[in-house]
């Protein structure tokens, strides 16, 4: 069966002196199949995705069939992917957030309404985001990941919050994505619903591995059918539980909970309410229910009656205070730190020798002889395996380094290398020889399917370079003595000792996060934004009826001239309403990206890429410019309702003026585009509009003076002069009414602040792909 995640090594970074939230997790998860990642609040399961999803900073690395994340040139259509809510505009509506999305996933638009359909949302189709319930809200995460239709599906308890009939059609959404063939990994901290609803159980606690078991035996090892007992003498019938349990030669185990709470094993509740009565004890509670014995359970249990000597008939009795996680996992694991460096840093020879390609690992399953070895082997054999294994490698890596053959890893005897590895990362509660954090690899060619072995056993292949991971259930493990694997296949030889795992570094390699890809339709995805909430119309209306109402003020006055009696500019204000309207709108336009980061849903930062900033600059230069001719045209028309024909004539120079006009709001439009990108806020973008007039303006004024009118006066002329052309259909004056928009100081500083922006926001860009 193809493995299709592959996370090795997974490791966050500590903080201060506390340990690492994720420390050298390592698991896979096949095609087909539901893998659920279990543990209780502050086990690490969010901090496992996010490192796999590269959203923060770690080590360790994860494949998704075969190549990492940052290698994928479209990862949304490879891993969908749902972490918490979803972060739309609250005014949007559902079927245009997903239009939306499907313009920046380059899926057709026709895709949002089959996913609807798909989720159960095509009732709440025009509902807004800000008022979906919790479970629709759910609901609409899932159509968001399933939007590109990806493979692999990767999300953070995705039934937290919901009512039990929304909880199970979520699992039965989840399993209907894998029996099409594709592979979901979900976290949960419900033990009952991980074995109900996934095909295999990861279990982490206190930021490791403990387990990696079958969905049926990791329900065997830990769910137990119990007695759930409340009782003001808890302490006096537990011991009376006990003391009927020996003499009746039965397997009763008796917990002591917190307060007054007893859960008993291997009992009913019959049996208990007859003790319970014949000794008069007062019973607050006795009911059945399925117990969770906590990770690890199954082989902690093994170990505790092995240690003690105890029949299998005999009565065990854990403490109250449970031994902390850290102490749980060295009991299951029994690992040493020596033993998992070494497996570690195998595994990462085995995964980024050679060239780097990609590598894709098939379910080999372990050998017999192998499971029981592990299954039966106490602590102490399997340190004394490990450190004899360990050192007979080490003995064979320095004898091929000095005849410069094959490396250790494949010139151990056989077994030798699983066995140690066993040793080093300790058996897991299933009795799988394979330890947790193992995966082993294939060839890069058997990615598209290769023919399976017989016994329905996948054939499997070593990498590149020859390695193998250790502990992997791999039967292609080289026999002693001879120049060849089990399966037939020629071990590949390396000259030299200097690609030996012994000279590799034991760390896994760093996670960096990287921002989320651009749109790959950015103009169909900004149309789409803009016109997808009212943000837009409600201040365009209000702006066009706040200019003519100040026009007909300031005509009214009679101090005002005409050109600023159409653009309802008075002296007193900065800019007019228009531009300011105009800052607003392009401020809005990258500040609700940072606000409501549809676009980085999954990846973490919102890009800042040069596709999306054209788009954002057409559009808002778009609206710009229709925005400041209807402004002409409604205050023009309202002046010659209100006081006739003798205040709308037209300027001699209207050319001049009518260019400053729209190169005025045009570039307010781009300011604002351009400070909400680099400062990553809307309000950022609407202050830098207004910094424009009042700072830069009289910055320039002072500096320049009238000089660069003069000097704008007879530029067509002598560029004319210089270059011996006749400007084509008079393109003298079209560049005159340029210049001296730019040479006024208006024009200029705006013109300057345009400049400044583009160059920061490009800086910026540059800066994260060096990253």
């Amino acid at each position: 069966m193809l493995q299709v995640i592959q996370a090795v090594g997974l490791t966050s970074i500590p903080r201060k002196a506390h340990p690492p939230a994720v420390d050298d997790v390592s698991f896979e998860a096949c095609a087909g199949r539901v893998t659920a990642l279990l543990g209780p609040a502050g086990a690490g399961k969010t901090t496992a995705l996010r490192l796999m999803l590269e959203l923060q900073q770690g080590r360790g690395i994860t494949y998704f069939r075969g190549r990492p994340l940052h290698r994928i040139p479209h990862p949304a259509r490879e891993v969908g992917v749902l972490l918490g809510d979803v972060p739309g505009h609250p005014a949007r509506s559902v079927r245009g957030h997903l239009r939306m999305l499907c313009a920046a996933a380059g899926v057709p638009v026709g895709r949002a309404d089959e996913v609807l359909e798909v989720v159960g949302l095509v009732s709440l189709r025009e509902e807004r985001l800000g008022t979906l319930s919790r479970g629709m809200d759910r609901r609409l995460g899932l159509a968001c990941a399933l939007l590109p239709d990806p493979h692999t599906l990767v999300l953070d308890d995705p039934t937290d919050g919901l009512s039990t009939r929304e909880a199970r059609w979520m699992h039965g959404m989840l399993r209907a994505h894998a029996a099409q063939g594709g592979t979901v990994l979900y976290t949960t901290a419900d033990s009952k619903e991980a074995a109900r609803a996934a095909d295999r159980v990861v279990t982490l606690d206190g930021g490791r591995l403990v387990a990696d078991q079958e969905a049926g035996e990791f329900a065997r090892n830990r769910l137990r059918p119990r007695v759930a007992v409340r009782s003001p003498h808890a302490a006096r019938l537990a011991a009376l539980l006990s003391k009927e349990a020996r003499a009746g030669q039965r397997s009763v185990e008796v917990v002591r909970e917190d307060g007054n709470r007893l859960s008993v094993y291997g009992s009913t509740t019959a049996d208990i309410g007859e003790t319970a009565f014949r000794h008069n004890i007062l019973i607050h509670q006795l009911a059945d229910e399925i117990g969770d014995m906590g990770a690890g359970a199954g082989a902690e249990s093994r170990d505790a009656a092995n240690a003690a000597g105890e029949p299998a008939t005999a009565v065990r009795e854990r403490p109250v205070p449970e031994r902390t996680p850290e102490e749980r996992t060295r009991a299951v694991l029994g690992s040493s730190v020596e033993g998992r460096a070494a497996g570690r840093a195998q595994a990462v020879s085995g995964l980024l020798s050679g060239d780097q390609k990609p590598m894709v690992s098939s379910l080999v399953e372990a050998e017999p002889e192998a499971q029981a070895d592990s299954a039966s082997a106490s602590t102490s054999a399997s340190a004394s395996i490990s450190s004899s294994a360990l050192a007979s490698a080490s003995t064979t890596t320095s004898a091929s380094d000095e005849a410069g053959a094959e490396p250790a890893s494949t010139a151990v005897p056989d077994g030798a290398v699983g066995d140690a590895a066993v040793g080093a990362a300790g058996a897991s509660p299933t009795g799988d020889s394979r330890p947790a954090g193992t995966i082993p690899q294939t060839d890069p060619a058997d990615v598209s399917g290769s023919p399976a072995a017989p016994g329905g056993t996948a054939a499997t292949d070593t990498n590149v370079s020859g390695a193998t991971v250790p502990g992997a259930r791999n039967p292609s493990t080289r026999t002693p003595g001879s120049g060849r694997t089990r399966t037939g296949r020629p071990v590949p030889a390396r000259a030299g000792a200097a690609d030996s795992p012994a000279h590799l570094s034991t760390l896994p390699p760093p996670i960096s996060p990287r921002p989320a890809p651009s749109p790959l339709r950015p103009l169909r995805y900004e149309l789409r934004r803009a016109a997808g909430i009212g943000t837009g119309f409600l201040t365009c209306g209000a702006v066009l009826v706040v200019s003519a109402l100040t026009a007909v003020v300031l005509a009214r006055l009679g101090r005002t001239p005409q050109e600023r009696l159409f653009a309802a500019w008075p002296r007193e204000l900065p800019l007019p309403p228009t531009a300011l309207a105009a800052g607003l709108l392009g401020a809005l336009a990258f500040g609700d990206e940072f606000r409501h980061p549809a676009l980085a849903a999954d990846r973490g930062t919102v890009p800042r890429r040069l596709g999306l900033l054209t788009a954002k600059l057409l559009v808002s230069g778009a609206t710009a410019l229709m925005l400041a001719f209807l402004t002409l045209g409604c205050d023009a028309e309202v002046l010659y309702l209100v006081y006739g024909r003798d205040l709308t004539q037209v300027p001699a120079d209207w050319l001049s003026l009518t260019a400053s006009w729209f190169g005025l709001v045009t570039g307010c439009a781009w300011a604002g585009v351009l400070a909400a990108g680099v400062f990553r806020s809307a309000t950022a973008g609407l202050a830098a509009v207004l910094a424009v007039p009042v700072l830069v303006v009289p910055a320039v004024h002072l500096t320049l003076g009238g000089s660069t009118v003069r000097m704008a006066a007879g530029l067509p002329a002598r560029m004319r002069e210089l270059l011996l052309l006749q400007w084509p259909f008079g393109g003298d004056r079209y560049l005159l009414a340029t210049a001296r928009v730019v040479a006024q100081p208006v024009g200029g500083a705006l013109t300057l602040s345009l400049t400044a922006l583009l160059c920061a926001y490009l800086a910026g860009t540059l800066r994260a792909r060096a990253r």
